[in-house]
Formats: structure tokens, sequence, C-alpha cells
């Protein structure tokens, strides 16, 4: 199996058309339909189910799609790791981010590290801990934010400088907003939007044995999400401080929860990872400027 022919079989996952796919790839129809002929044979099973106008992926292409993609993201990052190698000015760069306020950390490090480095290129990645876990165990990622402290075993990591802050957002009209902090008590009862990952961990040691008393109306793994049903009067959005437009014309605020919920965050990197050299001195150029 080849990793062309499964740039190939992706481009007319991605079109659903097998003569737009064709033309993208600049390789003629009949080739096209060649190679992913030969790849179904190769495989012993039925990529696609073709229509009149269009070509849909069944349950074994659905699942080849997923490996595929990581497959061609590897290929690709092996490229551009030895292209970089002789490359003094920059090179490339993968981070998986979680959500924080407390990026801004990276930002100014990463800004700072350009000024040295002119032609470094980054990428960003943005997940939860169990889908940047899983993409730096693959080796798609040289470095992922954690907001939980990671697995000793498999990584390295640096703390963030700072903490961030637990708390609810809250319609400016709404009664709970005179309040200049949240208890448990006041959560009682209420629809709540929250991250599964956060739901299921921070939230549930803030509440203890009270738990089960809170509602989930729905969970959300980017916060700005999260904000805008809270604006339309769904529900109430358990985030961090900072990560939501509270400014006077947003129609929104924060309150902090009480008794104070804070995480920590971290930049973490797997502990038997090799890197290439703008990696490498990325990370000592992020050691120093967070000590």
């Amino acid at each position: 199996m080849e990793i062309r022919t499964l740039r190939y079989f992706l481009a007319v996952a991605r079109e659903e058309n097998m003569s737009r796919a064709a033309e993208l790839l600049h390789v003629t129809q009949p080739t096209l339909s060649k190679q992913l002929k030969s790849l179904e044979e190769e495989l012993g099973k039925k990529l696609f189910t073709r229509h009149s106008f269009t070509i849909k992926l069944t349950e074994e292409g659905i699942l080849l799609r997923n490996r595929a993609e990581d497959l061609v993201r590897m290929a690709d990052k092996i490229e551009q790791e030895f292209v970089s190698l002789d490359d003094i000015n920059g090179g490339e760069l993968y981070l998986g981010l979680a959500e924080s306020y407390q990026l801004r950390y990276l930002a100014k490090s990463i800004k700072a590290f350009k000024e040295s480095y002119p032609n470094l290129h980054y990428h960003i990645t943005s997940g939860d801990t169990e889908q940047l876990s899983e993409k730096i165990d693959k080796g798609l990622l040289d470095f992922v934010v954690f907001v939980e402290q990671p697995d000793v075993r498999k990584y390295e990591y640096i703390e963030f400088p700072r903490a961030d802050i637990w708390g609810l957002i809250i319609p400016e009209n709404n009664p709970l907003a005179k309040k200049k902090a949240i208890r448990l008590d006041d959560l009682i009862g209420l629809p709540l939007f929250c991250s599964d990952q956060a739901w299921n961990g921070d939230i549930k040691n803030w509440a203890g044995s009270r738990f089960s008393e809170l509602q989930l109306e729905g969970s959300f793994r980017l916060s700005y999400n999260g904000s805008i049903f809270t604006m339309e009067g769904l529900g109430y959005l358990l985030t961090y401080k900072h990560l939501i437009n509270t400014s006077k014309d947003s129609g929104l605020v924060f309150r902090p929860l009480s008794p104070k919920l804070e995480n920590k965050i971290y930049i973490a990197w797997n502990r038997y990872q090799t890197f290439t050299p703008i990696a490498e001195r990325f990370l000592s150029h992020i050691k120093e400027s967070f000590s």
C-alpha cells in the first residue's frame, strides 16, 4: 500500500466525485479509477458505493479514511522534518493545544523564538486530552498543552506560570449575575454546559458527593460554542475565566466558583521522542522562558 494511493483515496473520499478528485490530483480519471480498484483488491473490501453523480464511503472506507489521514500526515511530517534538518533559520513545529487563556505565555514564547528563527512554521491542532494524547502518541505532534497533569510514565512536561480559574458564564440580565461568586447551591437545578472531560473530572471533584444533583444540559469541546447557547438562554456555561468575551457590550458576565476551583496547565512531550533540531531548540527556549 503506497502513500500516493492513500492520497488518491482521501481526495476521492473528500470530493465524493471521481472527476473533481482527478482534476485536483492532476491525473486522468481512468488512472484514478484503476488505483482505487487496485486498493480495494489489495484490502479485499469494497471502499466506495457509486451513485449517479457521487461516491460514498462504505463502513470499511470510513475506517480506512481515518487510518489513512494519520498515515499521510505522518509521511508529510517525516518529509518536512528531513527537509528542515539543514535549515538553520527555522523548520516545522507541530503543537496540540487545549483551551486556556494561559496560552498567551506560549504565544509570547513563539514570538520571541521566531526572532531567532524567522523561517519557523508552526501547525496548531486543538482538542481535549484524549484527542491530543492520541496524536502525540502516534508521533503526529511534537508538543501538547494539557489541562490536567500528564502521565509521567509517558511524558515529560513543564508547568505554565499561572492557573486558570473556573466559573460560570451568565446572561447579564439574569439574577445570578448580581452574585460575586457562584456556590454549589446556586447551580442545583440549572441546565449546565461544560466539556465532557471537565464535567467528569474537575467539576465532579469540586461538587463531591453532591455531583449527582447537577444537571448537564449539553457538552461542548469549545467554550465559545457553549457561550452562544448561553446567550440564547438555553443554559449556563462552566468554563475558564477569560475564554469568553464578557466585556460591557457582550451581554454575558463571568462569576468565579466558590470555593475557588483552579486548573494548572502543562506543555508536554513524549518521554522517548526524538526531536528535530528546531524542536530541540524550541524546547530549550520554552524551559528558559517559563522558568
